[in-house]
């Protein structure tokens, strides 16, 4: 996640922002904008994952890298070539990650087509259909929706355990990669699947009371707050993505 709203956060408590109507309608923007996203990452995995041709394209040529590692390299490459960020260019990487993040999403559309099951690195079998997919979704949903609203009705000051929490989750994800070096374990593949979702769980809250606070900091700068919405709803996206993928992976556990 881009480092631009890591900046902007005011003391909290010291204004009354549930209140603010300004307020409100910047979240909504920000909110829309992650709608419009999980949106268009759906219709990306429905058309990938069923039709025959779009299939072969991506997962069954070099394209397949690209879908895999590309959010990865565009997140790693922005931080450091977006310094001054535009509205025009965080909105061409966050649509352009919401697409690759929505092919990637296809493997499990495949997998519910084929109405068969698959096999994890560590041996778990995923028993996946379009129902379970449906009720992981509503279950993200539902959980992303309540962690931001305690994010944003808070008096805590969530600043010290975000801070963790990012920590944390990029430590997850470094012990993931290099456990594939290693004979894989089904506890080890388990225990990174639960910790890496509490951890985005609480970045979901962490995120939303540092967008609410970020809004008084750009007061009146609409170019920047045009940024934050893009920064907002991008890193919203990718916690909600984290979310959703390892629910169903939870819930098509035989």
């Amino acid at each position: 996640m881009n480092d631009f709203n890591r900046s902007y956060a005011a003391t909290p408590g010291t204004l009354d922002m549930s209140k603010d109507a300004g307020l409100r309608s910047f979240m909504l923007g920000v909110y829309n904008k992650l709608a419009l996203g999980i949106a268009l990452s759906g219709l990306i995995a429905f058309a990938v994952g069923t039709y025959e041709p779009l299939t072969a394209l991506i997962w069954g040529t070099p394209l397949a890298y690209v879908v895999q590692f590309g959010p990865i390299a565009l997140i790693l490459i922005s931080a450091f070539a977006m310094r001054n960020p535009s509205p025009l260019g965080s909105a061409i990487l966050y649509w352009a990650i919401v697409s690759l993040l929505g092919a990637s999403l296809s493997m499990w559309v495949v997998l519910a087509q084929m109405n068969t099951g698959v096999t994890t690195r560590a041996g778990t079998e995923l028993a996946i259909d379009f129902m379970t997919i449906t009720k992981a979704f509503l279950v993200t949903a539902s959980a992303f929706g309540a962690l931001s609203l305690f994010g944003f009705t808070t008096k805590m000051n969530l600043k010290p355990l975000g801070a963790f929490m990012i920590i944390a989750l990029w430590g997850l994800v470094a012990v993931g990669i290099i456990s594939m070096f290693f004979p894989p374990s089904g506890m080890m593949e388990l225990g990174l699947q639960v910790g890496i979702l509490l951890l985005s769980g609480g970045l979901v809250a962490w995120e939303t009371q540092e967008l609410k606070e970020g809004y008084y900091q750009f007061a009146g700068d609409a170019r920047s707050q045009a940024v934050m919405t893009n920064w907002g709803a991008l890193n919203f996206f990718i916690l909600f993505y984290n979310m959703f993928t390892i629910i169903l992976s939870l819930m098509g556990r035989d």
